[in-house]
């Protein structure tokens, strides 16, 4: 169990802390759009504008929240190029290359239980 493995971790790095920094970088990257915009970017540099058109049902607003929260957790780089009007570009860092493989992996598992999922929720009423 990760708790378990955590007992001799500093205090900011334990996910049980209500204060821990650890928890607040959990709480911020394990949100539908920012693991929908980590998969999007995977390999690639896009812009703003490819972003949204990548992230289907995304709001203006949610996109440019959850890019700066990334941004700000040293996940995603932002490029901001001196041209009229302004080309700005994202593209993952080393450590949101990382993140990304376990986006893949949870990608994986929904697809390969996906039908297990719908049969539950259909025996549940839902």
């Amino acid at each position: 169990m990760v708790t378990k493995q955590m007992r001799d971790l500093p205090d900011n790095a334990d996910l049980r802390r209500a204060d821990s920094l650890a928890r607040e970088i959990f709480s911020d990257v394990a949100n539908k759009w920012a693991l929908l915009i980590i998969e999007a970017l995977g390999e690639r540099t896009l812009r703003f504008s490819e972003l949204r058109d990548e992230v289907e049902g995304v709001s203006h607003k949610m996109l440019t929240q959850n890019l700066r929260m990334l941004e700000r957790n040293g996940l995603v780089d932002r490029k901001v190029h001196p041209t009229v009007p302004p080309k700005v570009e994202y593209t993952l860092t080393e450590p949101g290359r990382a993140l990304r493989a376990t986006v893949d992996a949870i990608c994986g598992w929904t697809h390969r239980y996906l039908g297990h999922i719908e049969e539950a929720r259909g025996r549940f009423g839902t």
